[in-house]
């Protein structure tokens, strides 16, 4: 059986992945590509949190009865790194490389503390709260935006 862990985890390193490429693209002055690939990134990014808000969360807390839990700190840092693809999508637009670095130092610190947070927390409780109706979580999560 797959869980909630395994799953969202393997979504974490697929986000990394190309946020470090579109980071390397743009620092070599590669506008085009680097502009392609933060736009996958971003929205990579939006439908993990979409994951996340619209089926994880809403599951666990209604499993656990949690709503100002660990969930309501995890939809905080989102909103924290969505001001961060705003701001890097402006760099992005201007070509201003060393303000999209920047923002991307801070969002890499970001991502860091929140993931692991997720890895090692509130998806290991999310598992177990949710025991037998993991699949169902995991296939409504699967079908977002499609």
């Amino acid at each position: 059986m797959t869980d909630i862990t395994t799953t969202m985890s393997a979504d974490h390193r697929i986000c990394d992945e190309v946020f470090a490429r579109a980071e390397e693209l743009i620092a070599d002055g590669n506008w085009d590509e680097g502009t392609a690939k933060f736009k996958v990134f971003h929205d990579a990014m939006e439908h993990h949190f979409t994951m996340e808000e619209t089926v994880l969360f809403p599951a666990f807390e209604t499993r656990t009865g949690m709503t100002m839990g660990p969930t309501e700190v995890m939809r905080g840092e989102h909103v924290q790194m969505r001001g961060l693809f705003a701001e890097m999508a402006e760099s992005v637009e201007k070509q201003d490389s060393e303000q999209y670095l920047g923002l991307s130092e801070t969002l890499l610190m970001v991502m860091q503390q929140h993931n692991s947070k997720e890895e090692q927390m509130l998806y290991r409780m999310a598992d177990q709260a949710l025991g037998q109706g993991v699949e169902d979580v995991l296939e409504r999560m699967a079908a977002v935006g499609q």
